[in-house]
């Protein structure tokens, strides 16, 4: 009895031109809704991505989809930005630093309440790039304090509650011309994060565990 050999199953891959459309589509959806909300409309945001309605819903099904990848993006570039200093100096402050401005050019203050009581915050992708920075943000820090840079009576909350207010205002409210302003106040914060500490906080540190409970 003879057999015949079966030929590999060939895996396809999404096209170059599809990547880019979807590539586009997240970044025209983080811009508007910075600039307008969460509340902007999807066609608004095929138009500016240059591509057409049935693109964005082929990617993305619904709203919650397309939300929680421009999350996903966000989070995963400040954590990128994070790594990239770290293994470019080793200094784990420096890190820090362009961790906390590169968040702040991200608007995350205007994209954490589009996370609504309808969205998924447990879902799969949102939980592992939440989790991949936390454990960062947390390496940079204790490395930050090892090497007698980074006061000791602060956390990884502390930095993130920090980044998110002082990149403010929120999306839609026409206030840009703040903006000009945000990496300032987010160096003096960062200024006095720095050890020796000048003096004692009130209160006690802001957690992982506190930012998932706010």
């Amino acid at each position: 009895m003879t057999t015949t050999a079966t030929a590999p199953r060939k895996v396809s891959r999404p096209r170059a031109d599809a990547l880019r459309n979807r590539e586009r589509i997240v970044t025209a959806a983080r811009e508007m809704f910075v600039e307008d909300g969460p509340d902007v409309a999807l066609d608004e945001i095929a138009r500016r991505a240059g591509v057409g309605n049935a693109t964005v819903y082929r990617n993305f099904p619904d709203r919650d989809a397309l939300v929680r990848e421009v999350v996903c993006s966000v989070i995963d570039r400040t954590a990128r930005a994070a790594e990239q200093a770290l293994a470019e100096t080793g200094d784990a402050f420096e890190a820090l630093e362009r961790f906390a401005h590169t968040a702040a050019d991200e608007r995350i203050s205007a994209l954490c309440p589009m996370v609504s009581s309808t969205f998924d915050k447990s879902h799969p992708d949102l939980e592992a790039a939440r989790q991949r920075v936390e454990r960062l943000v947390a390496e940079m820090m204790d490395r930050a304090k090892a090497a007698g840079q980074l006061r000791a009576d602060v956390e990884v909350g502390d930095l993130v509650i920090a980044v998110a207010q002082l990149s403010r205002p929120p999306a839609g409210t026409g206030s840009g011309s703040l903006d000009r302003f945000v990496h300032r106040h987010v160096q003096l914060f960062l200024d006095g994060m720095r050890a020796p500490a000048r003096s004692a906080l009130p209160g006690a540190a802001a957690t992982v565990e506190d930012l998932r409970n706010a």
